[in-house]
């Protein structure tokens, strides 16, 4: 079959239009403020973002990888400590471990659900690590019972990634109010996206979130008073009134991406060859990732039909040229496997089923050419 209209991978045109006049509303009315930085449109989204998932404290920075940053900073991660993670991530998230100093220690994930597997991160303790980070990918939370026992155990820290997964929960709490801080993306095309970067630090740790709020701000909690060296990584009003009107919509949002994931799982129940993600307790499905043998061919053939699809991630953190040389606790098979095998198919709340069945047929036709 030949797809004439082109399908993108992500489709932001329906949530903007519905929006509209509230967002310009919510923008002019900030404009006409005069207050851009730190001012009452950043405190209400924290005030609101915490009520949200459940927490006492959410700080506002100026994008994901900031928040993690911070937030391994806060708690006192630094040189010499190691910080057990997935290779099988966007990667921000050893980026952030590296760049407080730290060591990021890569350990396998679990086959089905690609997160971090807790047994191999049980393994991989030694005296020098300090935390754990497990990122709840593609908005799928990762098993935290085992990760936080472990933590609890040892004795060491648990920072979440959530930048995939506003709105999941592992056993009906959000993810980011699991650990000792959660760290939120609101990169344009996550589940909650604003019109540009931003990030947020969920804690339920009065001391952590004062310390993330000094070192959003050069390290000061005093303007021009100084007391340690930090950054600027202010979530902006802008950006904050934008999140102010979106917030209210995510539930409905995430239960759109729940249907349609459903949806595709029943289409490609033909497809012997795809293998879709199975359904998980708590999911908000930013991708829809399948895997398919000889993926590079068959999302070329897509894209020559006008269906736009994406490889999250074609390289493991482990193997890329900056971490040449880092230790490796055990071998990352099942994460190498992924890579070459995963495929991110178009997926938005408001995606129609003649949309889904348009790039189901194609992507069954491209698997089964020759």
């Amino acid at each position: 079959m030949a797809v004439h209209t082109r399908i993108p991978v992500l489709d932001l045109a329906p949530q903007m239009e519905s929006l509209w006049e509230e967002l310009t509303r919510a923008i002019q009315r900030t404009l006409r403020s005069t207050h851009f930085i730190l001012g009452p449109e950043v405190r209400a989204f924290e005030q609101e973002a915490a009520s949200y998932l459940g927490v006492a404290h959410a700080v506002g920075c100026n994008s994901g990888t900031d928040a993690l940053v911070i937030a391994l900073r806060a708690l006192g991660i630094g040189p010499g400590d190691e910080v057990i993670t997935t290779p099988f991530t966007f990667f921000a998230t050893a980026e952030a471990i590296s760049q407080v100093g730290a060591e990021p220690v890569f350990v396998d994930v679990d086959e089905d659900s690609m997160n971090l597997d807790p047994d191999l991160a049980e393994r991989a303790v030694t005296a020098r690590t300090r935390a754990v980070l497990p990122v709840h990918l593609f908005g799928r939370p990762c098993a935290m019972g085992p990760i936080l026992e472990l933590a609890a155990r040892h004795g060491f820290k648990v920072v979440e990634d959530c930048a995939q997964s506003f709105g999941a929960r592992w056993q009906g709490r959000p993810t980011g109010s699991l650990g000792h801080a959660g760290c939120f993306s609101f990169f344009p095309s996550k589940n909650l996206g604003g019109c540009g970067d931003g990030g947020l630090i969920a804690t339920d740790d009065g001391a952590l979130a004062d310390l993330a709020r000094a070192l959003r701000a050069h390290g000061s909690r005093t303007k021009y008073h100084n007391e340690m060296v930090g950054y600027n990584s202010r979530l902006d009003e802008l950006q904050a009134a934008v999140l102010r009107v979106k917030l209210p919509r995510l539930e409905a949002w995430n239960e759109g991406r729940r249907r349609a994931a459903d949806t595709y799982r029943l289409l490609l129940e033909g497809c012997q060859t795809v293998r879709a993600p199975a359904p998980a307790e708590g999911h908000v499905y930013h991708q829809f990732t399948v895997r398919i043998p000889g993926r590079d061919r068959a999302q070329a053939r897509l894209k020559e039909q006008g269906i736009e699809t994406m490889v999250y991630y074609p390289v493991p953190c482990h193997r890329l040229e900056v971490y040449q040389g880092s230790r490796v606790r055990a071998a990352c098979p099942v994460a190498e496997r992924l890579c070459a095998e995963v495929l991110s198919l178009p997926i938005w709340p408001e995606m129609e089923e003649p949309a889904q069945a348009a790039v189901v047929e194609a992507l069954a036709g491209a698997v089964a050419g020759p």
